[in-house]
């Protein structure tokens, strides 16, 4: 008599079972459309807002056409400490910060490797260097513009 119970209950649930799954899918394909058109509210942009993605588009991109946009590159300004090898020069950054506990300002210096195409520096030189994609191991930034002549 138990055999017949558990038959009878299989059976039941196997029939219970594409109905079940049926009203899941609808409330699950529910859900995904209001998802969507909640997504296409938020995304959808003015006409102001897209004029200014495109304008400051064109005029942050490398000028290849395509739409990415990049982050301003690192501009500083150092002195040239050596020139000795062939379109690379040592500048030296200093940076002044003051002492996060005692105050006192302290003066960092970091030595970058610039590119410098046209071997026109000379030591002691003041410069402006701008970040740059690697160019060799250790040069990721070139020359802009030579501010001041060494004396």
């Amino acid at each position: 008599m138990a055999e017949t119970k558990d038959a009878t209950n299989d059976e039941t649930d196997a029939a219970a079972a594409p109905a079940k799954k049926a009203a899941a899918k609808k409330t699950a394909t529910k859900k995904a459309a209001a998802t969507k058109k909640a997504a296409a509210k938020k995304a959808a942009p003015t006409k102001a807002a897209a004029s200014e993605r495109a304008s400051s588009a064109t005029a942050t991109s490398a000028g290849a056409g395509d739409d990415r946009t990049r982050s301003a590159r690192k501009l500083r300004e150092g002195v040239v400490a050596s020139t000795s090898m062939d379109k690379t020069a040592v500048v030296l950054i200093t940076t002044r910060k003051p002492h996060p506990l005692y105050r006192k300002t302290m003066v960092r210096t970091s030595r970058l490797n610039a590119h410098d195409e046209s071997n026109e520096l000379r030591v002691g030189d003041r410069v402006r260097i701008a970040e740059t994609r690697p160019l060799s191991k250790t040069k990721r930034w070139r020359l802009v513009e030579i501010l001041e002549r060494a004396k």
